[in-house]
């Protein structure tokens, strides 16, 4: 086989640092994949870059034709099969989201324009730097040549989170849970649903719901602990989600090139066009989908309670203020 390219940037970061020897090692494309890395990161960090190309080559690992690190985005962005978008701006202390989504505004048109002029038009893109839907959007609208569909963003990890919530209640695996979904944005206001979950719980498949039979903690606590999950990571570790960003990201990718199982639904961040649920168009907004020949398609027909349509308009509505913020800010920069 060819070796598929692709780009991780942020390459010198914590969450590079878990995913580069999935990535390569063929977690996420295959054991038949070939490819080459290209690993993007500013200047001053380019000496840790160096240290991760040697790591990667004492893996010895028989998938990795080449690695190439960089500080350029002529470099990093030719010829990519997929770009995994990770560098972005953290927030600092006393920042306002809007400084960081001022921040973020700069970066993402930058790469999304580097994706315009060097990229395959093929290239998938997926987005997980935070604000990570706003990010995503801007990189999309600043690559017109490259289809909007092919734009993602991370929120497997929330979708993973509200998964392991569950199976956790239900002392039962992970596996045992599907078709969780998140809707809206990767932020505090995201809306992790399980009205139409299923648990497997000995042999059978049985609403969360009615397996659970705990309204009061579905609507409450359960919604909670995934809409701060992060921040309770950061608390504890005193760093941000590493890890388990890099397995999501792994699980993410993995389905956009090989599919969603028949019968299960993933959570990923696409643009809202055209979907049936009333979430305004234009957007980069969680949704259900399933993927097929690295096609995703919105699930449809999902009946959408009170409770639900209302943290579903309430996160929408976060996402048209960081979209209205982040044009403003494009326009004049």
């Amino acid at each position: 086989a060819e070796p598929i390219r692709v780009l991780v940037t942020g390459a010198a970061g914590q969450i590079a640092y878990s995913l580069l020897y999935s990535i390569a090692k063929g977690d996420v494309f295959g054991k038949e994949q070939p490819l080459v890395l290209v690993l993007l990161d500013i200047t001053p960090v380019m000496t840790v870059l160096d240290g991760i190309v040697m790591e990667l080559q004492d893996c010895a690992l028989p998938l990795l034709r080449e690695v190439i690190p960089t500080d350029k985005e002529e470099v990093a962005f030719k010829d990519l099969d997929i770009a995994i978008l990770v560098g972005s701006m953290p927030r600092k202390e006393g920042m306002e989201r809007k400084d960081l989504l001022q921040a973020n505004a700069k970066i993402f048109k930058s790469q999304g324009a580097a994706l315009d002029k060097y990229a395959k038009k093929t290239v998938k893109v997926v987005v997980v730097g935070n604000p990570a839907n706003t990010n995503c959007l801007i990189a999309s609208k600043s690559a017109p040549s490259i289809p909007k569909e092919n734009f993602s963003c991370l929120t497997r990890l929330d979708h993973n989170r509200a998964k392991s919530q569950i199976a956790l209640k239900l002392g039962v695996t992970a596996n045992d849970v599907k078709n969780v979904i998140i809707w809206g944005n990767h932020s505090s206001t995201q809306y992790p649903d399980v009205t139409h979950a299923k648990v497997n719980l000995k042999g059978k498949e049985v609403g969360v719901y009615e397996a659970i039979k705990d309204d009061s903690w579905l609507k409450g606590d359960f919604i909670l602990t995934v809409q701060q999950r992060g921040a309770a990571v950061i608390k504890a570790r005193k760093l941000s989600s590493a890890m388990s960003a890099a397995k999501a990201i792994c699980d993410h990718v993995r389905d956009i090139w090989f599919g969603t199982p028949a019968g299960e639904f993933v959570s990923m961040g696409v643009i809202s066009d055209g979907n049936s649920y009333g979430v305004p168009e234009d957007l980069l907004y969680s949704f259900p989908v399933v993927i097929k020949d690295k096609t995703w398609k919105f699930v449809e027909g999902l009946p959408i309670n009170d409770f639900s349509r209302e943290k579903m308009n309430l996160t929408a509505k976060e996402l048209m203020e960081e979209k209205e913020t982040a044009v403003q800010f494009l326009s004049s920069a």
